[in-house]
């Protein structure tokens, strides 16, 4: 049981901290020795509740014209990708999608280092985050990886704050429909949820121990924090897949 506890202090730490990488992380915490198949569900229950507090708690900050479409794009993306796992092996999936994340991650980093450099402000290109944006999707669908999702929703936020809303609010969305699939499909147990009871008090004590955290530091370190999240995220579906 400790090692669950581990687990949800560093992934809830993190999400309150940047929004996103829970799932990177108590994945990477557990999958040493336990199933994923009982690593999962247990992680989606305890994210819920923390991406309602997160869009709560920034909700001045939402865009529905940032939302709308993600969420459109995520519902495509679980389309999608149910035929992609009967057709393409996931293996190969995840490598594309990691270099991918990695990438933007990189171009993120460039881009913000550019910016401070000439002082200018830029858009990025529609074309780019449309195609960026329907491969995040089709990945959280595929996976319930967020790492790409966090890529797009990062590209046009403007603050750490705004980010957290809109990515939150988006996970809500994929959180509800993976739950539904996960108890129709029997992967939700009792067990599952005793776990989960567990585990919440201190899942929440950690998110908002990173949310304290994430308004101490500067808003140029919280960007930092996501890209250099992006990037591990990116590697870490590459090294686990080759």
């Amino acid at each position: 049981m400790l090692l669950w506890i581990a687990a949800a202090v560093a992934a809830f730490f993190v999400k309150g901290l940047c929004g996103f990488a829970n799932t990177l992380v108590f994945t990477s915490v557990l999958s040493f020795g336990i199933d994923n198949l009982n690593i999962s569900p247990i992680e989606l229950l305890l994210g819920y509740p923390a991406n309602f507090i997160l869009t709560l708690q920034n909700k001045k900050r939402l865009k529905p014209l940032i939302v709308i479409p993600l969420t459109i794009l995520v519902i495509a993306g679980i389309i999608l990708g149910t035929f992609l796992l009967k057709n393409v092996e996931g293996q190969y999936l995840k490598i594309f999608f990691g270099v991918v994340v990695v990438l933007i991650g990189v171009q993120t980093y460039l881009k913000e280092k550019f910016l401070r450099s000439s002082k200018r402000e830029s858009e990025p290109s529609k074309a780019i985050l449309v195609i960026v944006g329907f491969l995040s999707g089709i990945l959280c669908g595929l996976f319930g990886v967020g790492a790409l999702l966090a890529a797009y929703a990062g590209q046009i936020s403007k603050s750490t704050d705004e980010f957290k809303a809109n990515i939150s609010a988006v996970f809500i969305v994929e959180n509800t429909f993976r739950i539904v699939a996960y108890l129709l499909f029997g992967i939700i147990t009792l067990e599952t949820i005793k776990i989960v009871l567990l585990l919440l008090p201190i899942a929440v004590l950690a998110l908002f121990a990173g949310i304290k955290c994430s308004h101490i530091i500067s808003e140029r370190t919280s960007k930092r924090i996501v890209i250099i999240a992006l990037i591990i995220s990116g590697l870490s579906l590459i090294i686990k897949n080759i």
